[in-house]
Parts: C-alpha cells; sequence; structure tokens
C-alpha cells in the first residue's frame, strides 16, 4: 500500500509539472538509421482556435549522430487543406562539441522550436510531417541512413501568458 501512494504521488507531481503540455509524442526511427525518404507523421485533433501555442519537435539522439546540426524538412497541413512547408537547422552541440540535449545517459533529448505563438486556425485534424534532409559537406544527394537519431516527437504546448 505504502509503494503504491508513493507511486502515485510521484505521478501526480510528473504530471502536474507539465499542465501546459496539450500533445506530445514520439516515433522510434529503425535502428539502421533515419532513411532520407522516411516522413515522420503525426495527427492532431484540436477545436482550440483561440489560444496561442508553442509547437516543438522533438529529437532523441545518441552519441552515434556524428553532426553538429541538424537539417529538417517539415510541412503543416490544416483541415482546410493549408500547407505550410519549412526547411529548418538545429543546433545539436555547442561551439565546443558537448551535446545540447538534456539526459543523464547515452540519450539526449532535445526540445526545437517549431512555431512560436502559434494558433490554430481552425477546427479539426492537423497534420505534421517531419523528414530528415542532412547531406555532407559539397554534396548534392542526401544522407541515405542518418545515424544517432533514435526518436522524433512533436510536442504542443500552451503559451504561459494566457
Amino acid at each position: 500500500m505504502r509503494n503504491l501512494l508513493l507511486f502515485s504521488a510521484v505521478l501526480f507531481a510528473f504530471f502536474a509539472c507539465d499542465s501546459n503540455r496539450v500533445y506530445d509524442t514520439y516515433t522510434s526511427v529503425a535502428v539502421s538509421g533515419w532513411d532520407r525518404d522516411q516522413i515522420i507523421t503525426f495527427e492532431i485533433e484540436t477545436n482550440d482556435t483561440i489560444s496561442s501555442h508553442e509547437l516543438f519537435i522533438q529529437i532523441r539522439n545518441t552519441e552515434a549522430y556524428k553532426y553538429s546540426n541538424l537539417f529538417l524538412i517539415t510541412d503543416l497541413e490544416s483541415p482546410d487543406g493549408l500547407l505550410q512547408k519549412d526547411t529548418l537547422e538545429f543546433a545539436m552541440t555547442d561551439r565546443f562539441g558537448n551535446w545540447l540535449g538534456t539526459g543523464f545517459t547515452d540519450i539526449k533529448e532535445n526540445k526545437l522550436y517549431y512555431k512560436d505563438a502559434f494558433v490554430f486556425p481552425v477546427s479539426g485534424s492537423y497534420t505534421i510531417r517531419v523528414q530528415q534532409a542532412m547531406r555532407k559537406r559539397d554534396q548534392v544527394d542526401g544522407i541515405q541512413k542518418l545515424q544517432g537519431i533514435s526518436d522524433v516527437g512533436f510536442r504542443i504546448e500552451k503559451t504561459n501568458n494566457e
């Protein structure tokens, strides 16, 4: 009984600290690497067209990731068919090569800003697509299998100023 109470208290504290979270999920990437043709898709249902949100792409990487940055191509498709396409670059290390992500093990978690103060324009189902777009310097073709990325996630938080 005592263990159940302790577990319940820890679980409550964990979720109480994350009260702004609206959506948070991950998709695992194949152990062989994130294929340049693999598009990771997230489906989000929302009826909130008033509140401001912060949108994040979350990346879990291991020491096998060889680069200091990460290029992604994203699509955000609204229920009415409007498509917002972005090419994004994120720093994965500081200038000394230290990982910017958090974590105590060999897996680092990165919470990368995607859109700030975003208001969903219409109710319904939104589709977010994320694709890696890494290339080696002076090469046209992208990296076929990007090593060291274990999971790709998407997170939505309500903006704090509301």
